[in-house]
């Protein structure tokens, strides 16, 4: 009965790594495009990367990869992140967690 329990203990605490990794990087989408609409266009990609990196603990940090892109006056920020086995920072999974998020480009009431 022990041996069941602790599978079960440990498959629980993996699903609490796997959601709070989906959490992350949808808040690291977030926080990045954020910085991205107020950034100049020139530094948009700067920014929205230190942002997107700037609350993620240091064990998802590590492997993370923030994009930022602008098409027509629309910002989108890209997060993904690998989901840790077990104890974060050491060993991850195969596959990524995407984090998407996107704004309209803040006006700066320059030209016209």
């Amino acid at each position: 009965m022990t041996p069941l329990i602790l599978i079960t203990l440990v498959l629980l605490w993996q699903f609490v790594l796997l959601g709070y990794t989906f959490t992350l990087a949808g808040n690291a989408a977030d926080e990045a495009v954020r910085a991205g609409t107020a950034a100049a266009p020139g530094a948009r990609q700067g920014a929205c990367q230190e942002a997107g990196l700037d609350k993620l603990p240091g064990a998802w940090a590590g492997g993370a990869d923030v994009n930022c892109g602008t098409s027509g006056g629309f910002v989108t920020a890209r997060v993904v992140l690998r989901v840790p086995v077990l104890f974060p920072g050491t060993v991850a999974f195969p596959f990524e967690v995407r984090g998407e998020a996107g704004a309209v480009e803040e006006d700066t009431g320059e030209g016209g």
